[in-house]
């Protein structure tokens, strides 16, 4: 038992140095009609927004030149979280101990016989036993599967947000967050509490479509379209897990709507970059901001 604790141990420290803000990315993603990027402002006051890919191909680069144009013009840039600590070993610590099951529970103790076995069954097909996995939550299990197909893909991390947190850093520019890394690990650490099997069978669902999602959404966002977005992702999720989409979307959203608000007092001007399932749809970002009688248009 200890050789295998060591075993898993080591697995899922790899696991988390290669996804690193990858997993915290919670795969969202985003752009809208014409142009991935928009300005709000409130007088002489402007706040960008772009939407992020969190994961691209090297084919994908360079980005559209409305995410230059934003980057330049802005004094400090915004992340979902702080995406430069990924590769902090406390960071990894604490990933390690949230995202697992540190009592008696385990996959085969909270899955259904057939989401345990249809899980045991896909985990098999990509070379990887299900003891593995045993003690991971269902949200790590998750990321993990899908972190699998997007590299087969061609994708890498290297997405948006941290091509823009590497510029950051060479730049010496200053740079935020809208919540705190242990926040995103919450999130993913609590996916599927109470509906695990449900949870884990409509991913594993998803996961033979991603492919074709993948291209559709990248397609959506250097084509900017914005209705496409909210039907791939905010929709879809809405239709599957009101819960889900709640404490995803909805809850972050509210929670990062005063952080922003708070930035048009500041001097200077911000970039703001957060997976764009967070600014489409009627609760994204974007409409919030122009109900409190913000302007917002696109660049």
């Amino acid at each position: 038992m200890f050789q295998l604790e060591r075993i898993f141990s080591r697995r899922l420290t790899q696991i988390l140095r290669r996804t690193g803000a990858v997993v915290l990315g919670l795969a969202c993603t985003g752009a809208f009609a014409d142009s991935s990027v928009w300005v709000a402002s409130a007088g002489d006051s402007k706040i960008y927004l772009g939407g992020t890919v969190h994961l691209l191909r090297p084919g994908d680069y360079p980005l559209p030149e409305e995410y230059e144009q934003a980057y330049k013009d802005s004094n400090r840039l915004f992340f979902e979280t702080d995406v430069a600590s990924m590769n902090d070993m406390g960071v990894q610590a604490r990933m390690l101990q949230r995202l697992t099951y540190d009592d008696e529970r385990t996959l085969q103790t909270v899955l259904s016989k057939e989401a345990y076995q249809a899980l045991s069954d896909h985990l098999l097909s990509v070379g990887m036993p299900i003891m593995m996995m045993e003690k991971f939550k269902p949200g790590l299990v998750v990321s993990t599967l899908q972190l699998l197909e997007f590299q087969k893909m061609g994708f890498t991390p290297q997405g948006v947000d941290m091509y823009f947190s590497n510029r950051a850093m060479g730049d010496a520019k200053a740079v935020g967050e809208l919540e705190s890394v242990d926040a995103q690990i919450d999130y993913i650490a609590n996916m599927g509490e109470g509906n695990e099997s449900e949870f884990i069978l409509l991913s594993l669902d998803d996961l033979e479509e991603i492919s074709t999602s993948m291209d559709d959404l990248v397609s959506a966002w250097r084509d900017g379209d914005m209705d496409a977005l909210a039907e791939l992702f905010v929709d879809d999720m809405r239709l599957e897990s009101e819960e889900l989409y709640d404490s995803l979307l909805l809850e972050r959203n509210l929670n990062w709507l005063p952080v922003i608000e708070q930035m048009f007092q500041e001097d200077g001007n911000e970039f703001v970059l957060v997976g764009a399932a967070h600014l489409v749809g009627k609760d994204g970002l974007l409409n919030l901001l122009q109900a409190k009688g913000y302007q917002v248009k696109q660049l």
